[in-house]
Parts: structure tokens; sequence; C-alpha cells
């Protein structure tokens, strides 16, 4: 692994986001295209030139960022419950995609202790069921399959996950994940590199950004008090977590599945995230947030302990760094801040459409 030349190198790419011509009118599969990472890849993939097929469950937030920025009428739009094998091989037969990418979910901690049978179903079978739609349709050439950084099996000592760390998880959403870990390196063993697809998983620590109304994420919660002059409470301050913009591990997996279609052998897992030393308390990311929009009432750890969620998470990135020529873009000050100023903007009356412009813009424009 360390010997290996970086893809900037052996493609003569000068930058992971130079590339932007390779999307053009290239067929892409999207599961979860309704959910807040997946609306924003969409945009990002149709904005590229790409044609997309998004497959996911009608939009669970009110507001929802898939909804304002109009994907339906700019995609083929399919609602479609992963959990569903048949309709699952349908929508691949038909469509008959170059390059898949997986992030359908359920996808929080709190929601799978909730319902632990969906939450299974949908990240465990519903991943099986994709690759196996796959693993049956001779046109997918690439697939970028996406978990969590919760999949390691997590001993609270601190030390940064590598992607040869044992997984594991003592919640439901973090054990499905896992699960879903186990089901993606059997189908790229077994069928799938024989078969000349290259699978990678990518492992992405806490997302933050502008258009997720999540329940249970901190800074959606912050811009719901904030936004009613309501008092924010947080649970777990003293919690540390690998911060990033939505936009940082979206660009690693275009750059990531642009990779793979021209060197399939570098078809692993890889994390995506800052680097350790930038793991950061829930505590100073809401301070950051609340001077980012201008005030807010926030009461500390004064609510009755939930069920378990880990309270250390830290992201070895230096494979994504020395494999893919992958690195952080935006400091979390900067993650911190544009998200905020995009809620802001937004209740003011900005397009959501001209505030991920703006965002983009100003990501790709960092050399």
């Amino acid at each position: 692994m360390g010997n290996r030349q970086s893809p900037l190198e052996t493609l003569g790419l000068k930058s992971p986001h130079s590339n932007l011509t390779f999307w053009k009118g290239r067929r892409i599969w999207l599961s979860g295209h309704t959910g807040f990472k997946g609306a924003w890849l969409a945009w990002w993939l149709r904005r590229l030139g790409a044609e997309v097929c998004g497959c996911g469950l009608l939009p669970t937030t009110k507001p929802s960022l898939f909804e304002l920025l109009g994907l339906k009428d700019h995609l083929d739009h399919q609602i479609l419950d992963i959990r569903s094998a048949q309709a699952v091989f349908k929508s691949m037969h038909e469509f008959q995609p170059e390059i898949v990418f997986h992030l359908a979910a359920q996808a929080l901690v709190r929601s799978g202790y909730e319902d632990p049978l969906r939450t299974l179903a949908t990240n465990v079978m519903g991943t099986a069921n994709v690759l196996e739609a796959i693993r049956q349709n001779q046109s997918v050439r690439v697939v970028v399959a996406v978990t969590t950084d919760k999949v390691y099996r997590n001993l609270e000592s601190g030390r940064p996950f590598r992607e040869e760390d044992p997984l594991g998880g003592q919640d439901p959403y973090s054990a499905s994940k896992a699960g879903a870990e186990t089901v993606i390196t059997c189908y790229r063993e077994s069928f799938l590199k024989e078969n000349g697809v290259a699978l990678a998983s990518a492992r992405a620590g806490n997302v933050i950004g502008g258009g997720d109304w999540s329940k249970d994420r901190i800074l959606p919660d912050a811009v719901r008090a904030w936004g009613r002059r309501e008092t924010l409470v947080v649970r777990n301050p003293s919690s540390t977590r690998p911060w990033q913009h939505v936009l940082e591990p979206l660009a690693a997996y275009l750059y990531l599945a642009e990779v793979l279609f021209h060197n399939p052998s570098l078809a692993e897992d890889y994390n995506f995230g800052p680097p350790p030393d930038q793991n950061t308390k829930v505590q100073t990311v809401v301070a950051m947030a609340k001077e980012a929009f201008g005030g807010g009432e926030i009461r500390w750890g004064e609510v009755k302990a939930g069920p378990h969620e880990a309270k250390h998470l830290s992201l070895d990135n230096r494979k994504a760094s020395r494999v893919l020529g992958i690195r952080p873009v935006w400091s979390l000050q900067e993650a911190v801040n544009r998200t905020m100023s995009w809620y802001r903007k937004h209740q003011e009356g900005e397009k959501a459409s001209t505030l991920c412009q703006e965002d983009l813009e100003a990501f790709l424009a960092v050399k």
C-alpha cells in the first residue's frame, strides 16, 4: 500500500476536483437521493451533466433539501424501498447504470433503538439487495457503498480507527452498518471483483451542512431551537466526533468513483474525515454554531441519559490521503460558519439552490 503511486499521478490529474468532464453523460444509479447527503449528491451530479436515477423513500423531513432543490423534475425519480429485492432489481435492470452510489440507509442512532428490525433490514439486507442487483447486471463498472465512522468496534480508547480495525457495534444502527460492511466485503471478494466491478466502501465522519433537517442531529436541532427563540438542550457536550462539511465526503465519493473507473484494483475500504487531531467536542461545535448564527440559548447535559451512544469517535484518514490524494478542504470553523450561514440565509428567503451553489463554488475554489 505504502509504495503505490497516488492516482493523481497515475491518471495525470492535478487535484481530486479537476476532471469534471468525466461525469458528463454518465449513467448513475443513486440510492437515498431524497435524504440530506443524497440530495446534495444528486444535485451535484446533475450539475456535472450526469444522467441520474434516484431511488429512495419519500422525504422524511419538512422542509427537505430534495424538495427545495426541485430535484424530482431533473432526474429519474423513483420511490423505492431497498428492502424490496424485486424493486431494486427492476430499477437497476431498466436503467442500466455505469456507476452506483449506495447511500440509502436508516441513518440515526436513536431511531435504531426505536425500530431495530427496520434498521437491520434496511442497512444489512438493503445493501445485500443492491449488491445482488449489481451482480445480475452487466452494465455496472463501479460501486461506492457509503457506511459510517460507527462501523468499528469502539472500546472508547480514543485511538483513531484505521480501515483494518475490527468492526462491530453495540447499538442497532452501528451493528447494522458493521453488518453492511461485511456484506460489501463478501460481494466484492466472492462475486464482483471477478466480474470486473470495482466495489469500495466509504466510511465518513459526522457530516454537517445546510439543508439537513433530520431529528437528533446537533446543528439542525440548534437551528430549529434558535429559530423559534427556544433553548437548545445538548445531551452529550463532552462527546467528540470527526466533523466535516457535507461537500468533503461527497467530493471524496465522486473522486473515488472516478479513480475506480480507471483503476479498479483500488477498490477497498476508505475512511473520509478530518485529521484525528481536529476531532472536536460537541460543546465546542455548538459554541461555534451559536456565534455563527448570531446567538441562541443553550442548556448543557441536563437531559436524562438515553440509550448508549459512543463518547469518542475518531477516524485515521491517512489511507485516503496516501492512496487517493484526498485531503480535507475546509477547517471545522469554516464548515460550521458556512452551515449556519446557509440556514440563516435560507430563513431570510434565499433559495436553497443559490445557497448550495455558493458553497460548492467556494469549496471548489480552494487550491
